[in-house]
């Protein structure tokens, strides 16, 4: 993983991306001067500086469309035929896209041709390219490999995070340094270290070694990790690992010097005031796009309830600083949904939401309202879901560091809606949390331009509705 702008991007996915920017650019020129030499004969292409600008737009609107697509996710692998689908779907918009472009910036538009020669390579090659890295990324030779210090409760969640597929590391063995320790790796996967440290390490060709004890006041052989440190073994703390690995931040073996001491979590007026002023931005641009998406809402609302009762919904929230305001969506359950007056989480397939909700819901038409929460200033545009205050007294006494989450503006969407999925339960809020705090603590300009193109493919494919 490298760190980029606070927010831990994958090395391949880095690699793969820079592949895709050079192949998108070299598509353009590379169909310019086929072209050229097909029309005139002549055998020498021309300047890079003719093409440039015409390539740098390309680049940038088809790398937005693919990440919008999510095909820049963390975890993203569904199969070629998933793969295939969201590659095609990408260039389909990118082809309205760039003739729009075009026509509204003509001192940059390619010759009919020339376009469309490009645009049917540049679609080949990043389908190659595509399928050339998974097949290369799924060989254990080009992951990294780790050994791990512990084999307790967390040496176990990282033999639960090397099960996923897409893992970037594959651990070659657990060291248990206590005999005490509570065994939670199997035995078959733990490793003698009776000599150095270090000597274990280069024999297993080892790449970083990550210290996962469950306590380390039963002793810690500071010496021999301080020596594999010397000879140039990356060494990580738990924590650091499982952040860096997952994108959020384990609750479980978090203590509050942890959150004293890290990087992170860091207030700055520039951040908060460039952070206001693309909230605003973004909402009067959507508001500009969507009023008739929220018009034809109001009259399916209207005419499903007969022509009566409210179209919008209000319900107070807890927001920054654990203030209360009133988040507005349009409505999407029935008027005498908490008749009792009791609140209730909502649950999937719920009774109470009507056939012109879960539509809402489905496609998060639903949440547009929230726009004027985020131009009143209630709101940002990504952050911390909002939750009702009797969930909020109810979960910060059961689940450690939750106030922590009201350090930020609430979003209409966030890092947390778009790596899991809708939850309506104590481990739900707790799992989210975890994708919060680590928001929270990494938080960039750039995230939420990565949050926001990502939230685009959450809605059209349909994760996390509720």
């Amino acid at each position: 993983m490298i760190r980029l702008f606070r927010h831990y991007v994958s090395r391949a996915f880095l690699t793969l991306l820079a592949a895709e920017m050079l192949f998108l650019f070299w598509s353009i020129y590379f169909g310019r001067s086929l072209r050229l030499m097909v029309l005139t004969d002549q055998s020498t292409a021309p300047p890079l500086s003719e093409v440039a600008p015409s390539a740098l737009v390309f680049v940038g609107v088809m790398l937005s469309i693919m990440t919008a697509m999510g095909l820049y996710e963390r975890n993203f692998w569904s199969g070629r035929g998933d793969m295939l689908l969201r590659i095609g779907v990408s260039f389909l918009v990118g082809l309205f896209t760039m003739t729009l472009a075009y026509y509204l910036f003509p001192d940059l538009s390619l010759g009919r041709g020339e376009f469309s020669l490009s645009f049917v390579i540049a679609f080949f090659g990043i389908l190659l390219l595509r399928f050339l890295f998974f097949e290369a990324s799924d060989r254990e030779a080009l992951k990294r490999r780790v050994l791990v210090l512990g084999a307790g409760q967390n040496a176990s969640r990282i033999q639960e995070m090397q099960q996923d597929a897409n893992t970037s590391f594959l651990v070659a063995g657990y060291v248990q340094l206590h005999e005490d320790e509570n065994l939670r790796v199997p035995a078959s996967d733990l490793l003698e270290a009776s000599g150095h440290l270090s000597d274990l390490a280069n024999r297993l060709r080892i790449d970083e070694i990550v210290v996962a004890l469950d306590d380390r006041r039963k002793g810690f052989p500071v010496d021999q990790v301080l020596e594999c440190k010397i000879q140039g073994f990356r060494i990580s703390s738990f924590l650091h690992f499982y952040e860096r690995e997952t994108g959020k931040i384990q609750l479980d073996a978090l203590r509050p010097s942890n959150l004293i001491f890290a990087d992170g979590f860091r207030r700055a007026l520039i951040k908060e005031t460039l952070k206001r002023l693309f909230d605003i931005t973004v909402s009067l641009i959507l508001l500009a796009l969507a009023w008739p998406l929220m018009l034809g809402a109001t009259l399916a609302i209207w005419i499903e309830s007969g022509f009566r009762g409210p179209i919008l919904y209000r319900q107070t929230r807890v927001g920054l600083n654990d203030d209360l305001y009133e988040v507005i969506k349009f409505r999407s359950m029935r008027t005498d949904a908490e008749k009792d007056g009791v609140a209730r989480w909502a649950q999937a397939n719920d009774s109470r939401i009507t056939r012109v909700g879960a539509v809402l819901r489905d496609t998060r038409i639903d949440e547009l309202p929230q726009l004027f929460n985020v131009l009143r200033g209630d709101m940002s545009f990504v952050g911390p879901r909002p939750e009702r205050p009797q969930f909020v007294a109810e979960l910060a006494k059961k689940i450690p560091f939750y106030s922590m989450r009201h350090m930020v503006k609430p979003g209409i969407t966030g890092w947390a809606q778009i790596c899991y999925p809708y939850g309506a339960s104590e481990e739900d809020a707790r799992e989210k949390l975890q994708y919060d705090m680590y928001y929270i603590k990494n938080y960039s300009f750039f995230f939420d331009i990565v949050i926001l193109l990502q939230t685009v493919h959450t809605v059209l494919w349909g994760r996390g509705a509720h």
